[in-house]
């Protein structure tokens, strides 16, 4: 047989974790058990685990390769981007192709399937951007969903170019409950917060800090709230993308409580980054995404949420823009820095270095946030987000012991600073296979 046998380590899902070898013949798993015999293979396809945590490959269902904005596009390609999340551990993105206004659905899908065909180093898989909500996108949605796209995102943030009002929201909603189909929403009034930041801005104040002040959380958790009403008046779920307050996750924690088909994610920078990073003078600028880094005591309502299950997925909305040449388009005027930080690469082990290290989440939890629970939340599981017979084969030998520092002098992301340069983490990949494929052993492609 062709294959490869990892023996020795220990296994661990999201339901437990148990010492067993796992055999991968082609691109699938074929044997889960204790002191595994292959014949067949040679020396070079055994991987010794000894020591090592073997868990599914980690998914990562947010993020932005190549996103046009404000003038400029994200630094990672397909290629760039799939490779640096191999490194950290991540064996399946799903990115956002993006239906630019007054266009179709079709092109826009069209276009991200040029750009990742070919190229990319792991699988991946695509959400759409709705920017135009008509009679003809509506249409265009039930055939999405039937191809295997049901997932389409909606925004009440940037007004004039990703704005959807309640009524295109209420629509979209209405014809996933025929499709079956899920709504994803960015979630913040974007009209109240280009009021606010004009009125800063014309105060003189336009350092990147105020992006984080003029995004109010209230404006987060309002947001939330009216679109998860919206999804329980239309019957349907929605998914509440990058959450990174207290007031919005308060919202959910009530819908769930009172039964609603509410779902969320949060990110790595909501978690283990704050507002005090946007005050550096421009330096800032490095840290600025929407929603915006939060007060430092928002952190621990999130860690909680993640622990209560209120949120389910850790995802990094990876949108990476370099310092020099693209967020210094801001430069004077915070409202024109492009938004988006990279953390492809560092999701896992920030989360394993500061929930499981840290106290916060079991091994189990921590595995089931970054692969199982957005694998089936996105209807890849069982194929996805498991160590199981007939699972890809997409594996992780894991190491929990060893340090590593995060620095943009030695990160695989096409991006010129890191948002944790010189913080250390314990815990790093050491192989990384996508269905069954060795495509990072020891720090190499």
């Amino acid at each position: 047989m062709s294959g490869t046998l990892i023996s020795g380590g220990t296994v661990v899902t999201a339901d437990g974790s148990s010492r067993a070898d796992v055999l991968v013949d082609g691109e699938t798993i074929v044997l889960i058990g204790r002191d595994l015999k292959a014949t067949g293979i040679s020396p070079d396809e055994k991987i010794d685990a000894t020591g090592k945590y073997v868990i599914p490959g980690a998914i990562d269902v947010h993020t932005h390769m190549e996103l046009p904005f404000g003038g400029t596009f994200a630094k990672d390609t397909f290629e760039t981007g799939t490779r640096a999340a191999a490194f950290g551990g991540t064996t399946t993105i799903v990115d956002f192709a993006v239906q630019s206004r007054g266009k179709s659905l079709r092109e826009g899908l069209d276009a991200w399937h040029a750009k990742a065909e070919g190229n990319a180093v792991t699988d991946y898989g695509f959400h759409m951007i709705m920017s135009d909500v008509n009679d003809a996108t509506l249409v265009e949605m039930d055939r999405l969903v039937e191809e295997g796209v049901p997932d389409f995102k909606l925004f009440t943030a940037y007004p004039g170019v990703f704005f959807s009002d309640d009524a295109a929201v209420f629509r979209a909603m209405e014809r996933t409950r025929e499709n079956g189909g899920l709504i994803m929403m960015h979630a913040e009034n974007g009209p109240a917060i280009d009021i606010v930041a004009a009125e800063y801005a014309e105060a003189g104040k336009t350092d990147p800090y105020y992006h984080g002040v003029v995004r109010y959380p209230i404006f987060e958790g309002e947001a939330t709230n009216r679109v998860i009403r919206l999804a329980e008046a239309a019957g349907v779920p929605v998914y509440i993308v990058h959450l990174s307050a207290r007031d919005a996750l308060n919202e959910v924690r009530a819908a769930r409580d009172r039964g609603a088909m509410a779902f969320a994610e949060t990110c790595p920078q909501y978690l283990f980054l704050s507002l005090d990073d946007l005050g550096n003078g421009f330096e800032g600028a490095k840290f600025v995404c929407s929603p915006p880094l939060r007060p430092k005591d928002h952190q621990d309502e999130l860690w909680s949420g993640l622990r209560k299950d209120d949120l389910q997925v850790v995802s990094t909305d990876h949108c990476p823009f370099d310092f020099k040449g693209q967020k210094d388009l801001g430069r004077g005027d915070f409202r024109k820095v492009p938004n988006g930080l990279p953390g492809v690469e560092d999701r896992v082990d920030l989360l394993h270095d500061g929930a499981v290290v840290g106290g916060r989440l079991t091994r189990e939890r921590w595995v089931d946030v970054i692969s199982t629970a957005p694998a089936r939340m996105f209807g890849l599981y069982p194929k996805k987000g498991a160590v199981a017979i007939g699972s890809d084969a997409d594996l992780v030998v894991y190491d929990p012991n060893r340090k590593r520092t995060i620095s943009a002098k030695t990160h695989h992301m096409n991006v010129d600073y890191s948002c944790y340069e010189g913080r250390t983490v314990q815990g790093a990949s050491d192989v990384v296979l996508s269905r069954g494929s060795v495509v990072v052993r020891d720090g190499q492609t």
